[in-house]
């Protein structure tokens, strides 16, 4: 039945002239029939470089809406429309537009999981992977960094030299990591690799032996010559791991669930193709707004 299925949504791509891109995150089944699988950055970047005019991007909405943002002429397809992101939800373009005046001097970073309401006020967007580069590609010395508290500290650990203002938002999926299941599992394993995301809190990176992006750990383990690992982030990356060579990976608690990504069904890829439906739509001076933010971090992530 899958098989049949994932059949007819590849005929139904051809059919659309689409593109499918996925998330690390997404399901394993998912992943297998994209064209592109990778992080943030990656996704974006494909999604504004690639000819095909029908995007189907299998994620959560900030990442649809910043494939919209690059490309306005291309139909973006989320294929279901409430998987959204608590994180971006922090953030409201009000309450941004308040720090701004307290902050004038300030350059406005955002994470790009936000809203497009919040990338129109900000200067530049990042992500996990090119956030280090863009603030020290950065000339001012004060920085509005939001919505991730935890990954705005740890920036700001690697350039002491800036002023940062940090939102007070987070992940709730890593923010669920204890400090003790860490702790636990290296008290097991003598010889664990611990890597993990920087949206993870400070006592959970700081116990970490590698911290980097989706994209990065996956690199990190996929080349490494240890064998065993505890992976702190969400467990959609395993998908892309090589376990070859007797690899063993572990993660806190037994799992790390980001239920929004897990949202989309094969189910849902299919109907959104065959019926042209959950287009993203934006309006039009947000979308120029946000762009210059988006167009910004392909500008200074290096």
């Amino acid at each position: 039945m899958e098989n049949n299925l994932k059949d007819k949504i590849l005929q139904l791509k051809k059919k659309r002239g689409a593109k499918i891109l996925a998330h690390y995150y997404q399901r394993g089944e998912i992943q297998d029939i994209a064209d592109a699988v990778g992080d943030s950055y990656y996704l974006s970047k494909v999604a504004k470089d690639c000819n095909e005019q029908v995007i189907v991007f299998c994620g959560v909405k900030f990442m649809a809406e910043s494939a919209k943002i690059l490309s306005p002429e291309k139909t973006v397809i989320l294929p279901v429309m409430d998987a959204g992101c608590p994180m971006a939800d922090m953030a409201e373009g009000h309450e941004v537009e308040e720090l701004k005046k307290k902050h004038p001097k300030a350059k406005v970073v955002c994470y790009i999981n936000s809203s497009a309401e919040v990338k129109a006020l900000s200067d530049v967007c990042c992500t996990s992977s090119n956030a280090l580069n863009i603030i020290r590609n950065i000339d001012e010395e004060e920085i509005i960094f939001l919505p991730d508290k935890n990954l705005g500290e740890y920036i700001q650990e690697q350039v002491p030299e800036k002023k940062f203002i940090i939102w007070n938002g987070f992940c709730i999926t890593h923010k669920r990591v204890r400090h003790k299941e860490i702790i636990q599992a290296k008290d097991i394993h003598k010889d664990m690799v611990i890597v993990t995301h920087p949206e993870c809190e400070k006592e959970i990176r700081d116990e970490s032996d590698f911290i980097g992006s989706t994209g990065e750990i996956i690199n990190f383990v996929n080349t490494s010559s240890n064998k065993k690992f505890l992976i702190v982030t969400e467990e959609g990356v395993l998908h892309q791991m090589d376990s070859k060579d007797n690899k063993e990976f572990y993660m806190p608690g037994g799992s790390m669930v980001c239920v929004n990504m897990k949202k989309t069904r094969l189910e849902d890829v299919y109907n959104s193709l065959l019926n042209m439906k959950n287009k993203i739509e934006l309006k039009e001076d947000i979308r120029i707004k946000a762009s210059t933010a988006l167009k910004n971090m392909h500008k200074l992530g290096g």
